[in-house]
């Protein structure tokens, strides 16, 4: 069993590092979006193209613009655990079925 934890262990830090080891410096934008690839990819193909809209507010930085994507996450993530929680709660309560009914067996 401690075998097995270990080699779990190993393999998160290997799936942690390995790309960030094989990812060239300075390539071209490893981390940039998917919205700067596709513009970059309009500029290329229709160098004439403007754009139809423009945003309300511009993040000051990409830091900044990282930040709020990350919060966003967070509470759609914290909207679905709770909603799982909440319908998981009602269908123990609703069969009747609890930690406590489960300690008497």
């Amino acid at each position: 069993m401690r075998t097995q934890n270990i080699l779990l262990a190993l393999g998160a830090v290997a799936l942690a590092t390995l790309p960030l080891a094989l990812i060239t410096p300075g390539g071209d934008h490893s981390f940039g979006g998917s919205d700067d690839q596709a513009t970059a990819m309009i500029q290329k193909l229709d160098p004439g193209y403007h754009r139809w809209f423009k945003p309300l507010w511009q993040p000051p930085s990409s830091e900044v613009e990282s930040l709020l994507f990350g919060v966003q996450a967070a509470i759609g993530a914290g909207a679905v655990g709770y909603v799982l929680g909440y319908v998981r709660g009602r269908r123990t309560k609703r069969d009747g079925v609890g930690r406590d009914d489960a300690a008497r067996d």
